[in-house]
């Protein structure tokens, strides 16, 4: 934030609370959450906030003061250093925190009334480490190797083998990047065609390339997927 790093990763939600002028290269999708406003249902009068000043506690003073003024609250804020979803409702009215699954506001008997933003960790860059030509080639390389990985976890390699005559029925079916690998097996006894595909597909996909006459099926993992 302070520009004293060239490249890091960060949560999208802290970079939003900080302001920091910061360029996002690669949203890695990992660890999402969302930030939300939340309150205890008995506070609501038909699904929404009451009209009278409120108490609205977060670790996010920067985002959630930004909330109030666009929601035109009369509110103050308060802030908490942990455990916000226990502040209501004898220490607040509202809390403004990141959620995964909702389970924990929901054992607070919190309900959610609004949504800030999405939020996941994501890779950042300086701009003054990309206007340094030397940095940004570095910079560059290394948003390639981490999104190479990153693609490489939402797809597995299949192979399998299957006579001539079904080989356009398997391809018709088979999700790729562009067109599968293809070649001979020993003795002109088939072919074996390898692909890359989306790794949640293979529960059904498996099944159907049986049915339409692939044989021998071998699934196994991507290190890296550079297009």
């Amino acid at each position: 934030m302070a520009g004293s790093r060239d490249v890091g990763f960060a949560g999208a939600d802290w970079v939003s609370e900080l302001d920091g002028d910061l360029i996002q290269l690669l949203d890695t999708g990992l660890d999402p959450v969302r930030i939300v406003a939340a309150a205890p249902s008995s506070l609501l009068e038909n699904e929404k906030l009451p009209s009278r000043r409120l108490v609205v506690a977060s670790e996010y003073e920067q985002l959630t003061k930004r909330w109030i003024d666009a929601r035109g609250l009369d509110a103050v804020f308060v802030r908490s250093y942990g455990a916000t979803e226990v502040f209501p409702p004898e220490d607040a009215d509202v809390i403004i925190d990141n959620t995964a699954s909702g389970a924990t506001l929901a054992s607070n008997d919190l309900v959610v009334i609004d949504e800030l933003m999405t939020s996941s960790t994501r890779l950042y860059a300086s701009q003054g480490a990309l206007d340094r030509p030397s940095a940004k080639s570095r910079i560059e390389r290394l948003v390639i190797s981490l999104k190479s990985v990153l693609d490489a976890r939402t797809r597995a390699m299949i192979e399998l083998n299957v006579a001539s005559e079904y080989l356009e029925t398997v391809i018709e079916i088979l999700p790729r990047m562009r067109e599968p690998t293809i070649a001979s097996l020993h003795g002109d006894s088939g072919l074996a065609v390898k692909a890359a595909v989306p790794r949640d597909t293979l529960p059904e996909l498996i099944p159907l390339l049986k049915e339409r006459g692939a044989t021998d099926i071998v699934v196994s993992r991507l290190e890296q997927i550079v297009p």
